[in-house]
Order: structure tokens, then sequence, then C-alpha cells
């Protein structure tokens, strides 16, 4: 069993994570959920040359168990891309791995040196700054994952806190890399507290350490931060725009078939009607809802034009755009007085809208096969559109972009009061992954302290305030997966102050990132030192 039990508390630890998302959402567990892998990494067997080796390897099955785990939704669309992106997100975890057993672990006492070696354990400055360098080591990870190769920050260890709204509120401060930070610090915290007391127990006086009780006042702050920036956080100048969100609920199967054509127009006719019942200011439907390219073709220009017309509104809309030879995922708004503009999605999704290497790679065009026939082109910069029924700025990110923190700063930098998202999750039917990137969603507004109101085909359209907390949503008898109109007023700021995330983004991650780097390149030295001297 001394062979297998880090292993198991791998896997353990792994699990024990993916309980705290979507649907189980346990949130928790987080808080405790690396315990289990932080045990295995410092107290199993990993002496020898092959350490390394099995200190990645121990991360890496924690990842494997999550990633397999909490992106199984993928299986509605590809069962072996969702078998095999795990593999490439379980690097990143068993790289964490690797910096926490090899930088992060309080060295034992040599049983025979003279003078008796000090018992770092003991220490509560040493374990508090060890404890912050895997924190750090984290929150940098995380972010080089949501950054690099396109970038995959689905379900960040903050994510799991969706739905607290009092913690998630630092993140108009850290981004979401500030919240990992305080839970792994946590875990961290609460191993190097147990090895403590038990060399403590029985030898010597149990006395109070501070590392445990700063970490606790940190969480504490954490919390104590949120509420006061929930109750405080007041505009003066805050107008009401009232909403109608249509969700149609087309299967993906029948999206693009040319035989449903007609069934889609006459439902997006037929909801809008009942739509323009409410008077609103804005009509909005979701990712690609026309059949055919809206400004391309009459007929849907003409539906177009008579939601304008009947509702006395503004009219958001998803539409797939041709422009000067190129193919567009695009959001186009239309006004009472003509006026139309056009954002071209900016973000695409690798193996969704395009394959990376298509024609200087073609196993991947290979693997995917006839899913994506064609690759999108991105747009270049934010377009930040002006309705004219009420003066207000809209950012109309496309479906993951709710996920990109950086991206949809940069939209409220230039200017955005409101958040509007348009999807279409259709593609994984019934599955979590609608739930999931809701709960992904959330912390755009808490960035940035902008609501959202999200329109899907189908999965969860609903209205997000400025805290990140839903507070209404398209639902029938329990379920989002309906037809339907999303009818409501969201309060919106005018000028609303822009946050420090607004600002300066992931200024937090970066220079995590940055201290992990010079924490290797201090133990690389120091290790080189050692060895040049013959010590161990």
């Amino acid at each position: 069993m001394k062979h297998v039990w880090p292993w198991l508390l791998a896997a353990l630890s792994g699990a024990l994570q993916a309980l705290a998302f979507p649907p189980f959402d346990q949130a928790g567990l987080a808080w405790f959920a690396f315990t289990p892998l932080i045990a295995a990494l410092w107290f199993s067997p990993t002496t020898g040359r092959w350490r390394p080796l099995r200190l990645f390897g121990l991360g890496y099955v924690a990842g494997l168990i999550f990633f397999w785990t909490t992106l199984f939704w993928l299986n509605e669309v590809t069962s072996f891309g969702w078998f095999i992106f795990a593999f490439y997100l379980a690097l990143y975890p068993a790289l964490w791995a690797l910096f926490v057993g090899i930088t992060c672990r309080p060295r034992d006492p040599a049983p025979s040196s003279q003078p008796p070696a000090p018992n770092q354990w003991l220490s509560s400055s040493h374990n508090l700054r060890l404890a912050a360098r895997g924190a750090a080591a984290w929150a940098g990870i995380e972010w080089l994952r949501g950054a690099l190769l396109s970038g995959f920050g689905w379900n960040s260890l903050a994510v799991s806190q969706w739905q607290n709204t009092a913690v998630i509120q630092i993140v108009d401060l850290t981004g979401i890399a500030g919240i990992g930070f305080v839970i792994v610090l946590m875990n961290l915290t609460l191993v190097l507290t147990a090895r403590r007391i038990s060399f403590e127990a029985g030898r010597i006086k149990l006395r109070p350490h501070f590392d445990f009780t700063l970490t606790m006042a940190l969480v504490a702050a954490t919390f104590c931060y949120g509420v006061y920036r929930v109750n405080r956080f007041h505009p003066k100048d805050v107008v009401p725009l009232r909403v109608a969100a249509v969700q149609a609920n087309i299967p993906q199967y029948a999206k693009w078939d040319p035989a449903f054509e007609q069934h889609i127009i006459e439902t997006y006719h037929r909801l809008s009607e009942n739509a323009a019942a409410y008077r609103p200011d804005l009509v909005i439907w979701p990712e690609a809802a026309t059949p055919r390219p809206l400004l391309d073709d009459e007929e849907m220009m003409r539906e177009a034009t008579t939601v304008v017309s009947n509702a006395h509104a503004d009219f958001l809309t998803g539409t797939i755009r041709y422009f000067l030879g190129s193919a567009f995922n695009a959001a186009v708004l239309l006004d009472q007085k003509g006026g139309l503009q056009v954002y071209h999605k900016i973000h695409l999704v690798p193996f969704g809208e395009y394959v990376p290497f298509r024609h200087t790679f073609p196993l991947f065009a290979w693997i995917v096969g006839n899913e994506v026939p064609d690759d999108f082109n991105a747009g270049t910069e934010p377009v930040v559109m002006q309705l004219r029924k009420k003066p207000f700025r809209i950012a109309p990110l496309i479906c993951f972009e709710d996920t990109l923190g950086d991206l949809t700063r940069k939209f409220a930098q230039g200017g955005a009061e409101l958040l509007i998202t348009l999807t279409n999750d259709g593609w994984f039917r019934e599955s979590v992954g609608s739930r999931q990137h809701l709960a992904n969603a959330v912390f755009r507004c808490a960035e940035t302290k902008l609501p959202l109101v999200r329109v899907a085909n189908t999965g969860v359209t609903c209205i997000i305030d400025a805290f990140g907390h839903v507070t209404r949503e398209l639902t029938v008898n329990g379920s989002t997966f309906v037809q339907g109109v999303l009818l409501g007023e969201v309060p919106i700021a005018i000028n609303p102050p822009k946050t420090f995330y607004t600002r300066y983004g992931d200024l937090f991650a970066m220079l995590c990132c940055l201290a992990s780097i010079l924490a290797v390149r201090t133990h690389l030295l120091t290790a080189r030192r050692r060895g040049l001297s013959g010590s161990d």
C-alpha cells in the first residue's frame, strides 16, 4: 500500500475538486480538496532521481480526474476530443504539483545532525512563506492555462465559488486568480498545520502559530470585502433598461438544415411578437440566430426590421457575416432610424470555429472531419455599441467570450455600461455545459461591476447583476432548456466607475507567475550550491 496510497490520494483530490463545480456545486469542498494531493506530494516516498517525475505524475492524475469529470459534457460533441483534451489540461496541475513538491515542502530535521537541525515545520514564518509560494504558483499556472495556445481558462478554481456572491467580489481587484490564491493558501496551511501539530503533540506544549491565524484572517477579509462592496457599490445615476431575450431552443441538428429554415424564421417571428407586447427597449436574439446571413439576405433583413418596427425598440442579434471574402461570427445591432452596428467575434473557439494549423498540420483537420468544414476569421478589436432607444453603451460578447476576463474588461475600458452575451449552447444538448458556462460568466460582472444579459439559443438565458448574482432566469418547471422570452428590467449605471481589474487586468496573476519563476530560479541556485558543497 505504501506505493499505492499516494496515487489514491491524488485521485481523491481531483474528485473532490470536481465535486465543487457544477453540476454538484459543493463549493465548500474546494477549501480542502487539495489536501490529499499535498499529503501525497510531501509524505510519500519520493526520494531518488525519479522523484520529480513521481511528483509530476501525482499532479497529473489529479488533473486527469478533475478535467475528465468536469468536462464530461464535451462527449455531446466528441468523445475522443473529451478524452484527449484532458491529457493536455492536466499538464498544468502537474506542473503545480512538481513545484509544490520540490520548492514548498519544509525540510525534516536530520536525526544525526550535530548540533540538531531546526524543525522547519514548527516555524510560522517559514510555513507562511511556503504556503504563499505554492498559492502564487497555482494562480500563475491557471493564468497561463487561460492564455497559452489560444487559452482555455474554463473552470478555474475560483469558479467553484460562483454562487458565493460575497467571496467573489475580490475579483474586481485581483481577477479570478485572487480567489484561487486564497483557496490554495488555505489548503497548504491546513496540511502544514496538521503536520506541525503531529510534531508538537506529546513533545512540547501546543501553542498558536500566526501562519494559520493570518491565513484565516485573509479568508475572513476576502468575505468582508465582498460584503462591503455589495452594500456600498451603489452608483447614483441608475436607469432601467427593459430587455426581451428570445430563446428559440432550436436543436443543433436543425440549425443549419435548409429544411428547417422556415420553421426557425417562424419561431423567432412568433416569439418576437410576444416580446413586442412588453414594449421593451431592446430585443435580443442569440448567437447565429438567423438561418441565413442577415446582412446578405433580404428575407432575413425584413424579419429584423419587422422586429424593430413592431417593438419600437433596438434589436441585437447574432448572425454569420461574409465580408471581403472572409466569414465572421458577428453581432448586429439595428435601430429604428436604420442605424447598423457590427461586431466580429475576436476570440474564436479552437476546433469549434476554426481548426488550428489546418493546412500546416493536417492531422488536426482529419481528426475533426466535417464537424468544422471551414474556418471563421477573427475580429480585430472590441466594438462598444450605442443603443438609440436609451443612451446606453453595450458590449456584445459572443459565445465563450464571456468566460474571458481580459477580453471583457477591454469592452469595459471602452465605456460599455452593459454586457450582453449571445450564445448557442445547443451543441452540448441538455448537459451541464450550459450551467458551467453560466458559472464562468458571472465573474465578468464581479470583475467589471457591470450587469450582464445572457441570451442563449438554448441553455441558460438570464440576467446577472453587477455583483455576479443571477437575478432572473428563463425556466419552465425548473428546466432552462425551453423555448420562450425572458422579460426584465436591468438597472444600468450611467458612466460607472472602472474597477481596478478593468484598468489593470490580470496584474495579480502576472505577479504571481513572476514570483513563481523567481522561486524556481532561487531553488535551482540553492540546490547547485548544496551540490558543490557536498551537502544534502
